[in-house]
């Protein structure tokens, strides 16, 4: 890595400076904590006492999270539901310093809600309430409203869109996005699903993990094969008609393929060995961070290496957190200097 300590903070002071659009299915993550003595009468379940509640960013918006945390400012652009968990989560994006000018209410969709039940420090339920049909017609025009009025009315330095299979994205909001951002010349970064996974074309950075490459491609793929991946992040780039494509492989770290000129370059970074205690938004931390890289104009190699390393950070911490900017400036410091 060329990149020098001086540089390096150079690039996360610009970090403030940029703006972030994030396009994608928002959620509420709601956590109720207890503790367990009894099992109920009435069923063979354990009943929990309910000891402390919290709710928290989930989906989308942990990507806003950890653009904040970057110090980047974020637009946030999805659509949730006119209800209290609609109105509960708009009002933590706007505690967080995030913009919501994006959010679209409707009372005909519900706001996308995980409540988890813990007891005894033990996940014991996982209650999901949701909708996954796309977006009819009415709600659709008016995200693109939404989007384009920002495009037109702020600087927005890149866009991303982040993909949970709930209805937000649809293939043909991505081709109103990208035709968008290729007018205003904003890259376009995309962390996808299953559903839309082949319709993201002309984006600038492709992020998918070895499962969603797998499920998306229809191709066996190792991890630990550089053949096997090339052949993979080549078909994908092809596919698309992207500029790179960016692997995460877990414990296996990162791996990059990109276009240069007429060529094709790649690069495989390992992963730092790390205390791993959850894998959780790992995923929403290198978007966020490969987001604001390609916003500064960083090489794919450069890209790689700091989302990577991002990525293992925020898997030392249990549950999603975003990542530290100090934690990571200060341990790829350490690292170029090693």
């Amino acid at each position: 890595m060329n990149l020098t300590a001086e540089q390096l903070n150079n690039i996360f002071d610009a970090f403030d400076e940029k703006k972030v659009m994030v396009i994608g299915d928002v959620m509420l993550d709601a956590y109720v904590w207890g503790k367990v003595e009894r099992i109920s009468p009435e069923a063979p379940v354990p009943v929990v006492a309910v000891q402390h509640q919290e709710n928290r960013l989930g989906g989308a918006g942990n990507v806003g999270l950890n653009l904040q945390s970057l110090g980047a400012q974020t637009i946030m652009c999805s659509v949730i539901g006119d209800d209290g968990n609609g109105r509960e989560l708009k009002e933590i994006f706007k505690a967080s310093g995030m913009d919501v000018s994006g959010l679209v209410e409707t009372k005909e969709r519900m706001t996308t809600t995980k409540f988890r039940i813990i007891g005894n420090k033990a996940q014991m339920l996982r209650v999901d309430r949701e909708t996954t049909d796309p977006l009819d017609a009415e709600l659709f025009q008016e995200l693109c409203s939404r989007i384009d009025q920002i495009l037109e009315n702020q600087t927005v330095d890149v866009i991303i869109f982040q993909d949970y299979d709930k209805g937000v994205i649809s293939p043909d909001l991505i081709d109103f996005v990208v035709a968008r951002a290729k007018q205003k010349q904003i890259p376009v970064m995309v962390d996808p699903k299953k559903r839309n996974f082949l319709s993201y074309k002309g984006v600038t950075l492709m992020k998918p993990n070895l499962k969603e490459m797998v499920e998306g491609l229809n191709l066996t793929i190792q991890a630990d094969s550089m053949e096997s991946l090339h052949h993979a992040s080549r078909t994908l780039l092809e596919k698309l008609d992207a500029e790179m494509v960016l692997n995460t492989l877990s414990e296996k770290g990162v791996y990059i393929l990109w276009k240069e000129n007429s060529e094709l370059k790649e690069k495989h970074i390992p992963a730092h060995f790390r205390n791993i205690s959850d894998v959780s938004g790992a995923g929403d931390t290198v978007i966020s961070v490969a987001a604001l890289c390609m916003a500064e104009g960083l090489q794919p190699a450069e890209t790689a290496f700091l989302s990577n390393l991002a990525g293992g950070l925020v898997c030392e911490e249990v549950g999603v957190v975003p990542v530290q900017k100090e934690k990571l400036l200060k341990e790829a410091i350490r690292l170029i200097q090693a």
